[in-house]
């Protein structure tokens, strides 16, 4: 009987970024929208560019929702789509604003405080449970 092969990728992450370990372009954030551009050919992408073109082509995913569709680390992702955004291939957006927060409007910046109070919280529940 023949061994199985494993269930992930048989290529290394650093093969499909050409040897990168930084995207050129730091603006990418895990929940930075991106839309593809339709009027540009695929010709010319590697098999995972094409994948991100096609996963972005029905509407807009965010980064991390692309990087668990190919499966790939997020920071081999972002080296992805920082070369099809410098090809004009992949365009990014902030993500909308909740209808929580566009009811909110100017009091967002008001509501900053309590995240600190929030964050406190959380970090004594932690040192309560270790």
């Amino acid at each position: 009987m023949t061994p199985r092969r494993p269930r992930g990728r048989l290529v290394r992450s650093y093969v499909v970024t050409d040897g990168r370990a930084h995207p050129t372009r730091n603006t990418l954030d895990l929940v930075t929208l991106l839309v593809a551009a339709t009027d540009l050919q695929l010709t010319g992408l590697n098999p995972e560019k094409r994948r991100v073109m096609d996963l972005c082509r029905p509407g807009s995913l965010s980064l991390a929702e692309v990087a668990s569709h190919l499966e790939l680390p997020v920071s081999v992702t972002k080296v992805l789509v920082a070369d099809l955004m410098d090809s004009g291939h992949i365009v990014t957006r902030a993500p909308s604003p909740t209808l929580e927060q566009s009811r909110a409007g100017a009091a967002l910046s008001a509501a900053r405080p309590s995240d600190a109070k929030i964050l406190q919280e959380v970090l004594d529940g932690l040192r309560a449970r270790l």
